[in-house]
């Protein structure tokens, strides 16, 4: 055997010396502490921008700065990790995002605490497709199924415990313990990692390579400034009326420009920073695809259901995270069930299902009503997740299939980058569509309210009886009836809102299931590329 050969063949056949459970929840730790930090900081805005002496408004900056640099960062990961090694590469973004949790907990002013943000999001980004590269080479093929399961959860699980977590500790503590949390977690990820992750024979090699080649420094521009913007973008257009306002659209050129710029550079470039030429093949183009989709039906709930239950129900923040957090719990059960069936069934199959169920959970929550009951609300979550679980672990297994080794990196940079501008799509689209429906079905239910209907007439006349009844004055029970039936109108126009995104958002799902088909079926079992 030539020692090429032999390399390839020790190379093929490489397996790493710990245990490989083991490295599957050290790299599982710190995707729940980077995931779980998403969500975590929502509930708690009103009480940063009371303790920094800042706007609300302004205060929005501590997500959006976040979700800027980790979207810069996931596009470039892939080509970091080949220049500095994984292990090394992975290591850096983990103590990145520890150490700037501690100064986002320390931060004394709003402008402080956005620059740590940007720190920590540039920390965050690199964690997710290094953890799903590490995963894809530490497992064989037939056990692949079940590390993404885990894997899985901690990515599925996060985002819905974490407006619980979040309105505790805001509740019963202070702001900034949301940040110090990442600090213990952080550190002992450090330790685990250190001891039990190391880079393939192949990775080796490709990092000796990628520094003799020179930097794509256009690439690199361009898909930075390109991301920023499009997620400046997408997270203040409702806020600041989108193309009403020159911000936006200044922002929204500059991201049209740079990024169809970095395409077209990129695939024309001999050593780019993303391999867009990966989307040639059907089942990466179709996974990323079907996973942008996720994120939207993920994190546009995950916005939309606290949401709803805190304006409209009047729950607490506590309470309207509990709703989410049974969705999590089922989602918990079934990813063990999905990983063992992955060996077996074509991962189409399962992704067809995930999304029905996801779908159809979707239109049977268009059934929300003013005066929901905690266990209905925390249900419509459960159903939803049930379908949830069938979908993160069979999209990477199609994303994965004939793709070669030396890609891994490229397709888990480019699969968590749809799901994360998926989620920011998804958020802009729930607040942009809730706000615009609103102002529809409040118009059409105003269009009632005059002295020409009935209904409205003898309503407002029995309120303001009942107002006289309880000592009101007759002028001050006429505005009092007129004022609550507004409210009451208002509420409604809300919650015909609310459905209107749900169903929107369900149909979106059940139109994924066509596309699923699209890929080429793999082999059972084959969660991976092809060599």
């Amino acid at each position: 055997m030539s020692s090429d050969a032999q390399q390839a063949f020790l190379e093929a056949n490489w397996r790493p010396r710990h245990n490989q459970w083991a490295i599957a929840l050290t790299v599982t730790l710190a995707t729940f502490m980077e995931v779980l930090d998403t969500s975590i900081a929502n509930v708690a805005l009103p009480h940063i921008a009371g303790g920094l002496s800042a706007g609300t408004d302004e205060s929005t900056w501590v997500l959006t700065s976040y979700l800027v640099s980790n979207a810069v960062i996931l596009p470039i990961s892939a080509w970091l990790t080949d220049r500095f090694g994984r292990k090394r590469f992975y290591m850096t973004c983990v103590l990145l995002f520890t150490i700037s949790s501690f100064l986002c907990g320390l931060a004394p002013s709003l402008g402080m605490l956005i620059f740590f943000r940007v720190l920590q999001g540039a920390g965050g980004g690199g964690l997710a497709p290094s953890e799903q590269a590490i995963l894809a080479d530490t497992f064989e093929p037939k056990k692949r199924g079940m590390a993404f399961a885990v894997y899985g959860m901690a990515v599925v699980l996060a985002p819905a415990i974490g407006p619980t977590l979040g309105g505790y500790i805001t509740d019963h503590f202070n702001w900034r313990w949301i940040f110090y949390i990442n600090v213990p977690v952080g550190i002992l990820s450090l330790f685990l990692t250190n001891r039990m992750v190391e880079d393939p024979p192949y990775l080796v090699r490709a990092k000796e390579r990628a520094r003799k080649t020179p930097i794509d420094y256009m690439g690199l521009g361009l898909v930075g400034i390109g991301l920023g913007a499009l997620q400046v973008v997408l997270d203040k257009g409702q806020e600041d009326d989108w193309f009403g306002s020159s911000f936006i659209v200044r922002f929204a050129i500059l991201a049209a420009i740079c990024l169809i710029g970095f395409i077209i550079w990129e695939w024309r470039e001999k050593h780019p920073i993303l391999n867009l030429k990966l989307f040639r093949n059907a089942n990466f183009a179709v996974a990323n695809v079907l996973m942008f989709t996720l994120g939207i039906a993920l994190f546009g709930t995950t916005v939309l259901i606290p949401q709803f239950l805190q304006l409209l129900v009047h729950y607490s923040a506590t309470q309207a995270g509990l709703a989410l957090s049974f969705g999590g719990i089922a989602v918990l059960l079934m990813m063990p069930i999905v990983g063992r069936l992955i060996g077996s069934v074509d991962p189409r199959f399962l992704a067809a299902f995930g999304f029905s169920i996801s779908g159809i959970a979707l239109l049977h929550m268009t059934n929300l009503y003013l005066g929901i009951d905690f266990r209905t609300a925390a249900s419509f979550r459960v159903y939803q997740a049930l379908g949830l679980a069938f979908l993160f672990v069979p999209i990477n297994t199609l994303s994965y299939v004939g793709i070669p080794r030396e890609e891994n990196n490229q397709v888990s940079a480019m699969v968590n980058l749809s799901r994360n501008i998926g989620g920011s799509v998804g958020i802009s689209f729930v607040t942009t569509m809730l706000a615009r429906r609103a102002q529809f079905h409040q118009s059409r239910l105003v269009a009632h309210t005059t002295g020409a209907d009935y209904g409205y007439v003898a309503r407002l006349a029995l309120m303001a009886k009942r107002l006289v009844g309880a000592g009101f004055s007759s002028f001050h029970a006429n505005q009092g009836a007129t004022g609550k039936f507004y409210l009451t109108l208002y509420a409604q126009a809300q919650t015909l809102a609310y459905i209107d995104t749900v169903w929107v958002l369900g149909v979106a799902s059940l139109l994924m299931v066509p596309i699923v088909f699209l890929a080429k079926r793999g082999k059972p079992g084959e969660v991976h590329m092809g060599h």
